[in-house]
């Protein structure tokens, strides 16, 4: 079984290591170390103190487990919960297990790549794209219309990447009886859950309302810690997460141990975690507000609802493909344009999650306030 080139990630892995301010990051400000384990309760800190580099459990540490299940609402437990050396590897090995050949699966776009390029490597697939005139709202309607006789799942992103697009409650429970109705998986990619701009907007998670509901998430969004690699996939099906972790014993077995241990003791410290993500996206976003007033000739955008990224519009004739890489070259800020995503036009990802935001922002209009003139 052969994939295409993972356009996203070998765009980043050229550029953002060296791009001495990423305007398109799709985490939160990240934690030190010593930050995090100064946050372990008595338990953690013994646990860690404790640490030997042994072999980990392959479904990921109990007490791990046991943190992450309190995400989620009853039937949800421990043993509802599988872990992951990161997200996309719960993406690889759902996929793997669930589908066939003779199946059929919908995909909600612009996504994150693998959400879109797994399934089609092994199954037929249809896509169904939010659209900028409808604000980024799902419709319903066309996925109902793209169901076949052999849809066996539909994949969901919500809060979306890139767009920061919400669906409601009611759009939600829609999504799961029409699934229900057709006996579909749903697989909800949930990583940027827990980062609503307004928590009131914040839904369920889906294995926690439908019984063919596999809801995907990891440490690298709402708690900044991508370098853990720790993801993990919860559903009340334990047979199926078996499944799964069978396609998991062909790639990381395990996960690694110090990266559980941090895992739990951040979850255990969520609350000053996500009090200070609230507090530095909401400071950017004013920034980003003032900038997409003060130069709504050239950019606009519809305002996320959720996650720490959104996806503006560049209004000029010019190529934003050929913009980010002057912002690249010329101020040294890095931007992830809409070719990236195999989506038209001329939109591009920028991010709101870190501190270094704000310079980055300045970089960007001291380039627009240079080129502007030819842009007309």
């Amino acid at each position: 079984m052969k994939y295409p080139k993972f356009k996203l990630e070998n765009y980043l892995a050229e550029r953002e290591f060296n791009a001495p301010f990423n305007l398109c990051a799709s985490d939160l400000e990240t934690l030190s170390m010593k930050e995090v384990i100064q946050m372990a309760d008595d338990e953690g800190q013994k646990l860690w103190n404790k640490l030997r580099l042994h072999y980990t459990e392959p479904k990921g540490l109990p007490e791990l487990r046991h943190e992450i299940a309190k995400l989620y609402e009853e039937p949800i437990n421990s043993n509802n919960v599988l872990c992951f050396a990161g997200a996309e590897e719960g993406i690889y090995s759902a996929m793997h297990a669930l589908l066939e050949p003779s199946d059929h699966a919908i995909i909600i776009t612009p996504c994150y790549q693998s959400l879109e390029s797994l399934p089609t490597a092994i199954c037929s697939t249809t896509t169904v794209a939010l659209q900028y005139p409808t604000q980024w709202q799902i419709d319903l309607d066309r996925i109902k219309d793209a169901i076949q006789f052999n849809t066996k799942l539909l994949v969901i992103n919500f809060p979306h990447n890139p767009t920061g697009a919400l669906i409601s409650q009611e759009q939600q429970q829609r999504l799961v009886e029409l699934a229900r109705k057709h006996k579909m998986w749903i697989f909800s990619d949930e990583v940027y859950r827990l980062l609503e701009i307004d928590p009131t907007d914040r839904i369920p998670p889906m294995a926690s309302i439908y019984e063919k509901g596999l809801s995907l998430s990891v440490m690298s969004k709402a708690y900044g810690l991508a370098g853990l690699r720790v993801g993990w996939i919860a559903c009340q099906n334990v047979a199926v997460l078996d499944k799964i972790g069978e396609i998991k014993h062909y790639l990381s077995i395990c996960n690694s141990a110090p990266s559980e241990i941090l895992s739990l003791i951040a979850l255990r410290a969520s609350d000053n975690i996500h009090a200070r993500n609230a507090r530095l996206m909401q400071k950017n976003l004013s920034l980003l507000d003032n900038f997409f007033q003060d130069y709504s000739e050239w950019f606009e955008w519809i305002r996320p609802k959720g996650g720490c990224i959104g996806y503006p519009l560049f209004k000029g004739k010019k190529s934003i493909d050929t913009i980010a890489e002057e912002l690249l070259k010329e101020v040294g800020v890095l931007i992830l344009p809409s070719s990236i995503y195999d989506h038209p036009g001329n939109h591009f990802r920028i991010s709101f999650g870190r501190s270094s935001m704000p310079e980055a922002l300045e970089r960007l209009i001291h380039y627009i306030n240079q080129r502007k003139q030819e842009w007309r």
